[in-house]
């Protein structure tokens, strides 16, 4: 088969409705789940980073090395993400003093980098092209900037724009509505809406992670977070289960972008 119509299988699944459904509850877990560990075990934001950083980097490597696309593992190297940018997020936003502007700014600049690299060295950030290990090493580095990235931005809107939780989420939620239309109904490159819609789901689940366990007196359901985490956990795992997922395809040329 000629070698611009030949396809190859990614490693990451594919885009579809259940794929965003669990994102936004797997970032959700993340939040949960980060706060258990570094504010609920009392071990600290720096304590608890280093440990999500070597769950990260061990879960990263499993996928790394896999020959296929296998949807535990991959999710699991999601929630890894989600749980170590939740504490590095709060751990460069209050134990460095930088606050939600600072450590915001620096993610995105970090982020926008990763992708920049990303894109000089193989000429595409498509998710669809992930299926070598060099890039899935870049993309394994943009998610995780970009769910740090995500937290700092929820925690920003949520506490120091004044928004609450609960606004905060409405905002995000109205943001991925408008890239559902743009999506819909617009040339804007689908690879650049990916990735926005990417950043944004995170601090939604963010939010809604706040909202669930922080105390009624603060705005929210007082729902323990270990409860919550483990509500979100099974939901994933059922959702993995009922919704088999397969991964994406994409011909043996690397789109434009």
């Amino acid at each position: 088969m000629n070698q611009s119509i030949k396809e190859i299988a990614s490693k990451v699944p594919e885009v579809t409705v259940i794929f965003w459904i669990i994102k936004i509850v797997a970032t959700t877990l993340g939040e949960t789940g980060g706060d258990a560990v570094s504010m609920t075990m009392n071990l600290g934001y720096a304590l608890a980073s280093v440990i999500f950083i070597g769950i990260f980097l061990i879960t990263v490597f499993a996928q790394i090395m896999a020959k296929s696309f296998h949807p535990f593992l991959y999710w699991v190297v999601i929630v890894a993400t989600t749980t170590a940018g939740t504490t590095m997020a709060d751990f460069s936003d209050r134990s460095l003093g930088i606050g939600y502007p600072g450590g915001t700014s620096i993610l995105f600049v970090l982020l926008m980098l990763s992708l920049g690299i990303w894109y000089w060295s193989e000429g595409s950030i498509a998710v669809e092209t992930v299926a070598s290990p060099r890039v899935e090493m870049f993309y394994w580095t943009a998610i995780m900037f970009s769910q740090t990235l995500g937290t700092a931005l929820g925690d920003w809107m949520a506490d120091t724009a004044g928004l609450g939780y609960d606004g905060g989420a409405l905002l995000f939620s109205v943001g991925l509505v408008l890239l559902i239309i743009l999506y819909r109904y617009t040339k804007i490159s689908h690879v650049l809406l990916f990735w926005s819609a990417f950043i944004l789901t995170r601090p939604l689940g963010a939010t809604v992670g706040d909202f669930l366990d922080k105390p009624i007196d603060h705005g929210g359901l007082a729902v323990g977070r270990f409860t919550a985490s483990a509500i979100l956990a099974s939901f994933m795992v059922a959702c993995i289960l009922l919704f088999p997922q397969k991964a994406g395809r994409h011909p043996g040329e690397s789109p434009a972008l």
